[in-house]
Order: C-alpha cells, then sequence, then structure tokens
C-alpha cells in the first residue's frame, strides 16, 4: 500500500513539473542552507525541487519541497515535507510536517502534530492540534477547531463541515 501511494504521489508531482515550461522566473531547483544563502534569492520561484537544510524561502514553490524550515511567500502546490512548513498563499496538495501554517486558501491534506489555517480549508487536517478559518472537510485530531460555519466551533478526535 505504502509502495503504491508513494508511486502515485510520485507519477502526481512529475506531472507538475513537466506540465508547464519554466519562465525566466522560475527555477528547476532550489537549495538553501538559510535564507539569503541559498542558490537563488527569496523572490525567485521554483518549479522542480527546493532543498531547504536549516531554512528557505522563495516566492511560489510548485513541487517537491523538503527541509527543516520551509516558507513560501506566495502558492504552493505539491509535496511539503518539513519540521515546520509556512506558506503565506494557497495550498494545493500535501503538506506534512511537526507545525504546519498556511493562510489563504488550502486544498489538499495537512498532516502534522499542529495544523494552523487562517483561510479555508478545502480537504482533511490530520494531527494533535487542528484550527480553521473555514472548512469543507474533516479535522481528525484531539483539539479540532472550525473558526466560522463548523458543525461545532471545537470537537475532539473529529469535526467537519460541508
Amino acid at each position: 500500500m505504502k509502495k503504491i501511494l508513494f508511486t502515485a504521489l510520485l507519477i502526481f508531482v512529475c506531472a507538475l513539473l513537466f506540465n508547464k515550461p519554466v519562465t525566466a522566473q522560475e527555477r528547476p531547483i532550489q537549495i538553501a542552507l538559510f535564507n539569503p544563502v541559498q542558490i537563488f534569492p527569496e523572490n525567485t520561484s521554483v518549479t522542480g525541487i527546493r532543498l531547504s537544510l536549516i531554512y528557505g524561502k522563495n516566492k511560489n514553490v510548485t513541487g517537491i519541497d523538503w527541509g527543516f524550515i520551509n516558507s513560501t511567500t506566495g502558492n504552493q502546490v505539491g509535496w511539503q515535507s518539513g519540521f515546520i512548513n509556512l506558506v503565506d498563499g494557497g495550498f494545493l496538495g500535501l503538506q506534512a510536517g511537526f507545525v504546519n501554517l498556511t493562510d489563504n486558501k488550502f486544498e489538499g491534506l495537512q498532516w502534522g502534530f499542529v495544523n494552523y489555517h487562517r483561510g479555508k480549508v478545502s480537504g482533511l487536517q490530520f494531527g494533535f492540534v487542528n484550527y480553521a478559518g473555514s472548512m469543507n472537510g474533516i479535522q481528525i485530531g484531539l483539539i479540532n477547531i472550525i473558526n466560522q460555519g463548523g458543525t461545532f466551533p471545537f470537537f475532539p478526535i473529529v469535526n467537519w463541515s460541508f
């Protein structure tokens, strides 16, 4: 089952990576020790793979984003995995980390110890503490909070809004 899930995720990410041409403002790879010690400056978008050894920051990221602390000031599409994941814009895909913080529209799976999303979540939040500004989906965790429009504003174990 894990191998099938990994293969499906890999195909999804590859389809995202090769579906559009890389423009002059987008780079196919980014490696960061910590911002600003990274290959390309933070105002650059990455379409491919970003590896943040300590702390990486870029405008938009499409593809695979792995690191200790990952920061995106624009939109994120694909798979983001790190200890701390920060996205200021929208997110589409899988976000997995100890702490996941996103601001704008989120579509997909957010998996971590703390999942905090100020905007609208469409999908699943799975963690110890889950917070959504509004939601079209399910939260599974010990503390589940949906600020606006949820079936319950707070409910342990599972909370939902459709």
